[in-house]
């Protein structure tokens, strides 16, 4: 029977508090194990957990209507996009109405996840009562991927003598004041970390390889994720990439014109960036544009155009590795960032290991965790099948060779899917005959 399988949950944040949720909406047992003494992970300001990457100005740039799960909006009163401590509050109340908190074993960190000697998977943790092993049925993960800084592969020549740190250490711009910072990425916490910075410190310089797509938050009085729908997500790409081009174009003109550099890839082939402010504070020398690094140079640095400044402070914006420091990676057989996981989920060789939230959408993840989540529990509970192993790998190539055709080749872009094609295709996946 279903009712008798036992599930694991890896980590009480925005994927992992709706696997609970789903999982006991689907009469199995659970437990939740969480390293830190609060739910919300990265949306848990100084997280002690050690793992938010969440600074003190940070809202989302996603909008409410787009982020919140499917049968528990956000307040009407939360503006468009709010700021991260109304998000965690989301999350509490989330919890709290659907009574998960006491299944969840705050302050536990998962020490290893290994096959069990009779099926299943034995976790092993480390908590208040000390460490202790079980075994699972299943074992869904939870625990994010921007907890682990990666740093410039490889590392730029030189030394600089300043201070220097990933935006992951980043929390106010105190410190900042009345120095020259280099800011190097062009993602959304690098531009947020400029424009924040910029407004008190004697320089701000923004140096970027292949520059985004900058999007406004909003267009037309609309947010800007407004303008994309299921119907939306069904046209040809070629016509979903003009019509945002008349959008930017009719709202916000050509970026090169405040003197941000355009990309050198179309709209949509890479992951944009949304700010309200950075072309503004570019047009006002707030923040000055940069081409990337050729390298550190004591007191300053140099760049590929053969320009040097002097700066006091760099921080490295160069995204996350994917980490599982309680799997082996021979058991994951990952590399090159990415994890081969059938639909971003399913392990097409260990069953009964899954994952949630390994995915970076064109959107916010929660919609799309609790999908996954959705159908991970159709998958322990009998009702919806897998394909045999063969085909989950051929179609885990299939992926890969999409995304890669699709994206600039970037780290960044392994794990990259589209929201509304991905969630139908994790629904086609629900109605699979077991």
């Amino acid at each position: 029977m279903s009712e008798s399988k036992k599930v694991c949950v890896i980590g009480a944040g925005s994927s992992g508090i709706v696997a609970a949720k789903v999982i006991a909406e689907h009469g199995l047992d659970y437990e939740v194990f969480e390293k830190g003494s609060g739910i919300g992970g990265n949306w848990r300001f100084r997280n002690d957990n050690g793992m938010s990457a969440s600074y003190a100005s940070l809202h989302i740039n996603t909008s409410k209507e787009k982020m919140a799960y499917s049968d528990y909006p956000m307040p009407d009163d939360y503006p468009d996009y709010p700021h991260h401590s109304q998000i965690l509050d989301y999350f509490e109340s989330y919890v709290n109405h659907f009574g998960l908190r006491d299944r969840i074993r705050f302050q536990t960190e998962v020490q290893s996840v290994e096959p069990g000697e009779s099926g299943g998977w034995t976790v092993a943790v480390d908590g208040p009562d000390g460490r202790k092993s079980e075994t699972y049925d299943a074992v869904l993960v939870a625990n994010g991927h921007h907890w682990c800084p990666r740093m410039p592969e490889p590392p730029f020549p030189g030394s600089f003598t300043g201070r220097s740190f990933h935006s992951h250490e980043y929390e106010t711009f105190e410190g900042f004041q009345g120095k020259r910072a280099l800011i190097v990425g062009i993602g959304n916490s690098a531009v947020d970390i400029a424009c924040e910075v910029c407004r008190v410190a004697e320089k701000t310089f923004l140096s970027t390889r292949r520059s985004a797509h900058i999007l406004p938050k909003y267009a037309f009085g609309k947010p800007i994720d407004h303008f994309t729908s299921p119907m939306s997500a069904k046209t040809p790409l070629a016509l979903q990439r003009k019509f945002f081009e008349v959008v930017l174009g009719i709202s916000r003109g050509s970026q090169a014109s405040y003197g941000v550099p355009e990309p050198d890839h179309h709209i949509l082939q890479a992951h944009p960036t949304i700010s309200a402010d950075l072309l503004n504070l570019v047009g006002h020398g707030k923040i000055r544009m940069k081409p990337n690094l050729e390298r550190l140079d004591g007191d300053g640095v140099v760049f590929v155009d053969g320009t040097r400044e002097e700066v006091d402070i760099v921080v490295y914006a160069t995204g996350y590795k994917i980490r599982f420091p309680f799997l082996s990676q021979e058991l994951l057989s990952s590399s090159a960032n990415e994890v081969e996981l059938y639909r971003h989920v399913v392990h097409p060789e260990l069953e009964g290991l899954y994952f949630l939230g390994l995915i970076q959408p064109l959107g916010a993840i929660m919609p799309l965790a609790e999908a996954q989540a959705q159908w991970i529990g159709k998958l322990l509970t009998g009702q919806a099948g897998l394909p045999d192993r063969d085909r989950m790998k051929r179609a885990i190539e299939e992926d890969r060779q999409s995304t890669r055709r699709r994206y600039v080749t970037s780290k960044r872009h392994t794990i990259q899917v589209d929201f509304y094609p991905y969630l139908f295709q994790l629904q086609k996946e629900m109605r699979r005959s077991p």
